[in-house]
C-alpha cells in the first residue's frame, strides 16, 4: 500500500492560496469560495469516501492529519469544510460497521455535493439526544421540520442539510428523526453571521420552514436520550475528532509563528536574536510540550474507530476529552505565541491576531467543557446518586 501522504491532497502551493485569502475573508466577512472550488477541483470533498464509489478512500486518521494541515492555512475554511466531512466519516463509520443508509451521501460528496450540518439549537444541551424542531410524518414515510438551526457552517453553499427533530405525533412517539433536506424555499438562511472570528465559515442560521425529506432522506427514527445506535455514535466520534484536528492545527501554526518570531527577531539589548532569550525559550518549549501531546491522540482515537475498537461506553469520555484538550490547549499556545511575537501580534494584519479570535470558537462546539466534564465523571464515578 502506498504510504499516505497530506502533500498529495493539500500541496503546498495550494495551502498558500488558501492561505493568503483568509486574510481577506476574515475582514470582508464572507464565504471561502475560491477556497471550496479548489478543494472540490482536488477530490477534497470526497476523501473518506471509499474508492470504488468515487471518493480516496482515506481513513478518519487521515482526515484527521489532512484537517490539522488544512486549519493551520486557514481555519474558518478548515472548520466550514469539517461539517461536511462529519457526514462523509458517519457515512464511513456505518459502512465499516455493515451499514450502509448513508451511501447517497458518499455518492454525492465524491460527485462534489455539499453536505451540511444542521443539529445545533440554541439552548438544547441535549444535542445528540433531543430537539426543539418538531419532526412532523407526512403519511408517506418522510417528515417535515419545523424549527431553528444555528451556526449552520457553509450556510452560503450546501447542497443537502443533515437535521434532527422530535416526532411526537405517531403511535409509537416521542421518538428522535434524523433526515436529509435539499436546498428549497422551505428551508431560510438568514445573513447574520457577523461574529469575533470564524467568519469565514458563514455559519448561519437556519429557519426550517415545514421542511420537508422525503422518505428515503430519513436516516433513523430512535428513542430521544443516550443510547448506542450507530449513527448516534458516528456523528459524536467524527465531528470530535475532527473539531480536535482543526483546533490542534490552529496551535502547531500559531507554534510556527512564535518560532518564526523567535528566531527573526533580535533583542538591542543582547544583540542577539529573542531564540536566546531563556523567558522565550521556556515559553516556546511549553507551547510545543502541550501541542505535541494532541496529534498522537488523534491518531490513536481515529485509528479506533477506523478499526471499530469497541471501547463501550468509555467511547464518549475518551471523545468528549480529545476534543476538550484540543480546544483548551490550542487556545493556550496562541495566547503564548502572542506574547513571544510581542505587540506586534496586536494588530488585526497581523496572522496571530486573527488566529487569536478563531481559536475562541472552540468553546461553543459540543461537547463545551462542562459536558466533558460531566461526561468523564460519569465514566469513572458512575452516575451521580441520591
Amino acid at each position: 500500500m502506498t504510504p499516505f501522504d497530506p502533500a498529495q491532497y493539500l500541496p503546498d502551493d495550494l495551502l498558500a492560496r488558501i492561505r493568503e485569502r483568509a486574510v481577506v475573508h476574515d475582514r470582508d466577512n464572507t464565504f471561502p469560495h475560491d477556497d471550496l472550488d479548489e478543494l472540490r477541483a482536488a477530490g477534497y470533498l470526497g476523501i473518506l469516501v471509499p474508492a470504488e464509489l468515487g471518493g480516496a478512500g482515506l481513513t478518519l486518521a487521515d482526515a484527521s492529519v489532512l484537517q490539522q494541515r488544512l486549519a493551520g492555512a486557514a481555519p474558518a475554511t478548515a472548520l466550514a469544510i469539517n461539517m461536511h466531512l462529519v457526514w462523509t466519516g458517519v457515512a464511513k463509520v456505518l459502512r465499516d460497521r455493515g451499514i450502509d443508509d448513508l451511501e447517497f451521501v458518499q455518492r454525492g460528496a465524491a460527485a462534489g455535493e455539499v453536505f451540511a450540518f444542521g443539529i445545533s439549537e440554541a439552548g438544547n444541551d441535549l444535542v445528540l439526544f433531543g430537539s426543539d424542531t418538531d419532526a412532523v410524518p407526512d403519511g408517506d414515510g418522510g417528515y417535515a421540520f419545523t424549527g431553528t438551526k444555528i451556526f449552520t457552517s457553509l450556510s452560503p453553499v450546501w447542497t443537502h442539510l443533515g437535521v434532527h427533530g422530535l416526532d411526537t405525533t405517531s403511535p409509537d412517539a416521542p421518538k428522535m428523526v434524523f433526515a436529509f433536506l435539499d436546498r428549497d424555499e422551505a428551508v431560510v438562511t438568514r445573513d447574520d453571521w457577523d461574529t469575533l472570528g470564524m467568519r469565514g465559515t458563514q455559519s448561519r442560521t437556519t429557519d426550517l420552514r415545514h421542511a420537508r425529506a422525503s422518505a428515503d432522506r430519513v436516516v433513523r427514527r430512535i428513542d430521544p436520550g443516550p443510547q448506542p445506535d450507530a449513527l448516534v455514535f458516528g456523528i459524536f466520534a467524527v465531528f470530535e475528532i475532527l473539531l480536535a484536528s482543526v483546533y490542534t492545527g490552529i496551535a502547531r501554526r500559531a507554534l510556527d509563528l512564535a518560532v518564526e518570531a523567535a528566531t527573526s527577531k533580535r533583542s538591542k539589548k543582547t544583540g542577539t536574536t529573542y531564540a536566546n532569550d531563556p523567558d522565550i525559550r521556556r515559553r516556546v518549549a511549553g507551547m510545543a510540550i502541550a501541542y505535541e501531546a494532541l496529534p498522537p491522540q488523534l491518531a490513536a482515537l481515529s485509528a479506533d474507530v477506523d478499526a471499530v475498537v469497541d471501547h463501550g461506553a468509555r467511547w464518549f469520555s475518551l471523545l468528549a476529552g480529545v476534543k476538550h484538550r484540543a480546544v483548551t490547549m490550542a487556545k493556550s499556545v496562541v495566547d503564548d505565541a502572542v506574547l513571544v511575537a510581542g505587540g506586534s501580534a496586536y494588530f488585526s494584519r497581523s496572522e496571530l491576531s486573527r488566529l487569536y479570535r478563531d481559536v475562541l470558537a472552540g468553546m461553543f462546539h459540543p461537547s463545551d467543557p462542562e459536558s466533558a466534564h460531566s461526561t468523564a465523571a460519569s465514566a469513572w464515578l458512575g452516575p451521580v446518586t441520591a
